[in-house]
């Protein structure tokens, strides 16, 4: 039995074949092209080619794509929709979507604000107004809308009111509608996830096209025994209906495959990981074998969201990241990169724009093209972007750190050949084998998983019981994404106390992850 796990980046689209041993059989990178689908195809002939393995004998495939990012950021492919929010008249005072450039929030076919709600100790605030809610719903059926966001203050004590709302929603719409609702997606903060919800809404039809596209491509090139799965971004995976449900998940996925790749190809459970693409390099952590979570609202596309997402630093510095010699005789490197137009127009492969790329060759630093090629670079020159280089990896590795003693990184990604093994606040710097496809490896060796997370006052559930239960719960939960019950393990529990809140309440969030069911 074989895994095919597969990684769309924004200048190679990469492919891996493990076996069941986890041994890596065959990895390949593929040039992305304008059509994703052709880089996928082309990554998996190319796989399949090398590695000589029975198409019959792949039974899962894995696939980590930047389809919902890039459809956020660039404004393209995202659904028209409804928003409906469960909180007046409490919440009367902020709209939706208030601090939303004007040229996202053309997505919103209309909003409203209907009375419900509930207040941070669960009490209700008033009752779902079901008639302003129907009134919603029904105009939004006649503007032929297909995806609706509903969000509630304080769901994630309560989330009563829009389950409620949903299955309203339902009846009057139709089954076939597209229903996001926030305590399924966001954390505390109605606003941050509010907005979380409204672009897992209008990124169904994005979901819909790169799931049903890797199914064709798959099926083109008769893989067609594989049970198909997408990774998210906790570094765990899911299937193609829970991708579809929510999109939203799959965002940042990229980096957090490279982490845990890394985390396997070095055996390190807890370092630094810094993968280095054609355009960019992203920073992160490995705890505990699994990517460090961001702890405040991340930004989207200058959209603010507080759901799950990995704590990264991305920078503008890659493989094809073009170097100017200014004027006064100082050396740019970047942000704008030649992507995967490198193999034409790098020094190196016989074009005329000078890249990071070419900067490694002229030092002898990497064995790629024709060396001859980046000879006529003056040393004095090189030596200058390989200092700007090494300072922008550097400021970011100490950003990561949360104390000042040196740490381990790992360096992968296909451009990491830029960069040297010596940083100043590493202990150790490895690249380990196989290091140009840690991304598409950590997509096809990833875990299920399953994370609760609720608000539970202690002096009405003690808290033993509370985090037994609630372990309990996030091994159910990884259960029913697919995981082996005999693998699943507690990974992560957070118990932090609210002191704004009465009682003994506190934050509890426990993640359990455990091996595919094959």
């Amino acid at each position: 039995m074989y895994k095919l796990g597969i990684d769309v980046g924004g200048t190679n689209t990469d492919a891996v074949l493990i076996d069941e041993d986890l041994n890596v059989i065959a990895d390949i990178k593929h040039p992305t092209s304008g059509d994703i689908y052709e880089g996928i195809v082309g990554a998996i002939k190319k796989v399949l080619d090398i590695s000589g393995v029975d198409r019959n004998l792949i039974r899962q495939a894995m696939l980590g794509t930047t389809q919902c990012t890039n459809a956020i950021v660039e404004r393209k492919n995202l659904a028209p929709i409804g928003i409906l929010r469960i909180g007046a008249p409490a919440t009367l005072g902020i709209k939706p979507m208030v601090d939303w450039a004007s040229d996202i929030q053309k997505i919103a076919v209309g909003s409203t604000i209907v009375g419900g709600g509930f207040e941070y100790d669960g009490k209700e605030l008033a009752p779902l107004d079901v008639k302003a809610a129907t009134a919603f719903f029904l105009e939004m059926k006649e503007k032929e809308v297909k995806s609706i966001a509903i969000s509630c203050v304080f769901s994630t004590v309560r989330n009563d009111h829009e389950l409620e709302a949903a299955k309203l929603c339902r009846e009057v719409m139709g089954e076939d509608v597209h229903v996001s609702i926030s305590s399924e997606i966001g954390s505390m903060g109605l606003v941050e996830r509010e907005n979380a919800t409204i672009l897992n809404a209008a990124l169904w039809q994005v979901a819909q096209r790169f799931t049903e596209g890797f199914a064709q491509s798959l099926a083109e090139e008769g893989i067609t025994n594989a049970e198909v799965y997408l990774s998210q971004n906790d570094g765990t995976l899911m299937t193609m209906e829970h991708a579809r449900k929510y999109p939203i998940l799959t965002v940042a996925c990229g980096p957090t495959n490279s982490i845990r790749g890394a985390s396997y190809l070095s055996k390190l459970k807890n370092a630094i990981v810094i993968d280095v693409g054609g355009t960019t390099t992203d920073l992160g952590v490995i705890q505990n074998g699994f990517p460090r979570e961001s702890s405040v609202a991340v930004t989207i596309g200058g959209v603010r969201t507080n759901f799950r997402m990995p704590d990264v630093v991305s920078i503008g510095l890659g493989g094809g990241s073009i170097v100017r010699c200014l004027g006064d005789g100082t050396v740019t490197v970047g942000p704008d990169s030649v992507g995967y137009q490198i193999t034409k127009e790098a020094m190196v492969f016989g074009g005329d724009v000078m890249t990071a790329t070419d900067i490694a060759v002229r030092l002898g630093m990497a064995d790629v093209g024709d060396a001859q090629k980046a000879a006529e670079i003056p040393l004095e020159l090189a030596e200058k972007a390989m200092d700007v280089m090494r300072a922008l990896v550097e400021d970011s590795l100490d950003a990561m750190k949360i104390s000042n003693a040196d740490s381990d990184v790992i360096l992968v990604g296909g451009g990491s050949i830029i960069l040297p093994e010596n940083l100043a606040g590493a202990a150790t710097v490895l690249k380990p084998e196989h290091f140009g496809c840690a991304n598409a490896i950590g997509s096809a060796i990833s875990k299920v998983s399953g994370t609760y997370e609720q608000l539970i006052d202690y002096n009405v559930l003690p808290r033993e019981q509370a985090l037994e239960q609630a372990k309990a719960d996030a091994i159910s939960l990884a259960v029913k994404a697919g995981a082996i019950k005999e693998t699943v393990e507690i990974i992560e529990v957070e118990d932090v106390p609210l002191a704004y809140y009465p009682g003994n309440t506190n934050r509890v969030k426990i993640k359990a992850a455990g091996d595919l069911k094959s």
